[in-house]
């Protein structure tokens, strides 16, 4: 049976093969989550519900149609660490991790496979990339559920709850879960500044991605030993400069929309950390200091827009992705002023990579306009909840009205369809479309067709 497998996952493509091992990952923890011990004692939940649930915590979006904590044991919430674990680092990720635990090396095809996973573009360096994810995640989470457990002494009766809410909290945020065993998001800790930092830090270390958090630790340990000048990548420029930028941009345009809405008679200092937080929230972390739907709807459209976006290649995070946006905006600017190549950073961007950016933003608009059509129909919600809730999903944030719950059935299925598309990523999407390349040695006459 098992070389059947291994025959059957030989001849299908890298990306058809991921896909594949994200359902399972699903169905595994669909069987994790419907095991009783995970439930606390008399709470029954509907299989429609486990499903919703296990696709959410794998593709670390956070939208769900029950309560976490009153829901799940402990060994439950144990269980949805593990499975935001698997699903934050990435299928590909943990099981090479387990693999080179075990000794075993990772064949040609295994490179294939991270390759794909990881939005990467050649094979060198894979393994050495994926230790390196490992070892900076599993540090940035101890490092956070220390922090926090140790803050949430002054909150909770006993060390073992402040540790417990503080490792959960830690664990949700850095892999962009947005789930959360308060009841209530990080409402609670709409007064504590601290908790918020440190959450947001969290946050963006996880959705900014891998290769730049690999990039900033090498410059900051290793420069010195290198033998040539350290110059970051041109895909690290980039992606903190978009990141930074959205990021500020989010935080100015809440206080404006909501200086004489939400933040009416607020002190300033409150008002800030509100549109900070909720801004940092929407690159696809998915936690909340406030209910959003009390926004009024032009900050809604705008997270709306920024959920859409959504976070960094190679990370937690889904959307479309900060360097797609990027190169978009480069596409349009020097289009306008006559120029048929982007240059940035004496760098000149592959034409390849301009191609993908429109065809996932083509991609992603037709999906989500389709899905919001859809869900018009099926569902009793205004039109901007549902716009919303369809950003939330595609960008694996977890951002919601309330209407998550009283979805119908066919509703939460597009809606998982939209979370699980947003994890695997377009690009991996497009690429189970997308035939072999293939070099033709014939050209039809070119013909010019009127634009615009």
């Amino acid at each position: 049976m098992w070389k059947k497998l291994k025959f059957n996952l030989d001849h299908i493509t890298p990306a058809q093969a991921i896909i594949s091992f994200y359902f399972v990952a699903v169905t595994v923890s669909v069987l994790l989550l419907r095991i009783p011990a995970v439930h606390k004692e008399g709470v029954e939940v509907a299989l429609l519900d486990t499903i919703f649930i296990a696709i959410s915590s794998v593709s670390v979006t956070g939208l769900t149609v029950l309560n976490i904590s009153e829901t799940y044991s402990t060994f439950g919430i144990f269980v949805l660490l593990f499975v935001f674990q698997f699903g934050g680092i990435g299928v590909m990720t943990l099981g090479t991790f387990f693999y080179l635990i075990l000794g075993k090396k990772i064949g040609l095809r295994g490179r294939q496979l991270i390759m794909v996973d990881h939005n990467q573009t050649n094979l060198a360096g894979l393994v050495a990339l994926i230790r390196e994810i490992i070892r900076i995640i599993l540090l940035i989470e101890l490092v956070g559920a220390v922090i926090l457990g140790f803050h949430f002494l002054q909150y909770y009766p006993s060390a073992a709850d402040a540790f417990m809410h503080g490792l959960f909290a830690s664990i949700s945020a850095t892999t962009n879960a947005g789930l959360d065993i308060t009841g209530a998001s990080l409402i609670p800790y709409a007064n504590d500044y601290f908790v918020q930092l440190i959450t947001i830090i969290l946050i963006t270390l996880g959705a900014i991605g891998f290769p730049v958090l690999i990039e900033f630790k090498n410059y900051l340990f290793h420069k010195e030993t290198m033998a040539l000048p350290f110059r970051f990548s041109l895909f690290t420029k980039i992606t903190t400069i978009t990141f930074a930028a959205l990021l500020v941009i989010g935080t100015v345009i809440i206080i404006i929309f909501e200086f004489r809405h939400y933040f009416k008679d607020m002190v300033w200092h409150k008002a800030f950390f509100y549109a900070f937080f909720q801004s940092a929230s929407t690159r696809s972390g998915g936690l909340a200091t406030m209910d959003v739907s009390e926004f009024s709807d032009p900050t809604l459209l705008v997270i709306s827009v920024l959920m859409f976006i959504g976070a960094s290649p190679s990370s937690v995070g889904g959307g479309i992705r900060t360097t797609t946006l990027a190169i978009l905006i480069l596409f349009l600017f020097h289009f306008a002023r006559g120029k048929r190549h982007i240059k940035i950073f004496k760098r000149e961007i592959h034409e390849e990579d301009i191609t993908k950016a429109l065809a996932v933003t083509i991609l992603a608009v037709i999906m989500c306009i389709t899905s919001v059509i859809v869900l018009s129909v099926t569902e009793k919600f205004s039109l901007l909840s549902i716009i919303f809730e369809v950003s939330s999903a595609f960008g694996t944030t977890g951002l919601s009205m309330g209407i998550t719950p009283d979805l119908s059935t066919f509703g939460k299925w597009v809606i998982m369809a939209l979370m699980f598309i947003g994890r695997i990523g377009l690009v991996s999407f497009l690429l189970i479309l997308r035939g072999k390349e293939q070099d033709v040695n014939y050209h039809y006459p070119k013909e010019r067709i009127i634009i615009g």
